[in-house]
């Protein structure tokens, strides 16, 4: 049983790709600090931790295809996203690096609560409040398990 604790980031909905990582800091030859400006722009008092988990509303991660937004989201400390909806190639890039998105409505979570999202059980635990999600595929989760697709190619994710 896979269950990720820690304290909801609360975002609103059509969160873009430019405001988790602005494209200024993708020029670096050295990409390993780009959770240093995660929503740098979009939200300068944001200070991520470690386990964070970002809870927002629809469509979390559209506009550009760059892979460098949920890079920036895992090196920051984000454990798990949880979205209503999701651009589809930013959903595919964070299972690809191993952060776990879950697809759930659970907008009514305040900043700062402490969630446990079960992701084997399908389920989002703060307080007495549960929110049920459909699981992952378990082919993604091996992925995930694995802290990403590459490492399921040298024998991560059996």
């Amino acid at each position: 049983m896979r269950t990720i604790s820690g304290r909801v980031r609360r975002f609103g909905d059509d969160v873009d790709t430019d405001q988790i990582i602005p494209a200024e800091y993708l020029l670096s030859e050295n990409l390993d600090h780009l959770g240093d400006f995660a929503f740098s722009k979009a939200r300068p008092d944001l200070d991520l931790k470690q386990n964070d988990i970002i809870v927002a509303g629809k469509n979390f991660g559209c506009g550009s295809s760059r892979e460098h937004a949920p890079l920036a989201l895992k090196q920051a400390g984000v454990a798990c996203v949880v979205a209503e909806s999701f651009g589809r190639i930013f959903f595919r890039n964070s299972i690809n690096i191993g952060l776990p998105v879950v697809e759930c409505d659970a907008t009514d979570l305040n900043e700062g609560d402490t969630v446990a999202v079960d992701l084997a059980g399908g389920v989002i635990r703060c307080g007495g409040r549960e929110y049920r999600f459909e699981k992952l595929p378990d082919f993604l989760m091996r992925i995930i398990d694995a802290g990403g697709l590459m490492n399921t190619m040298v024998g991560g994710g059996r």
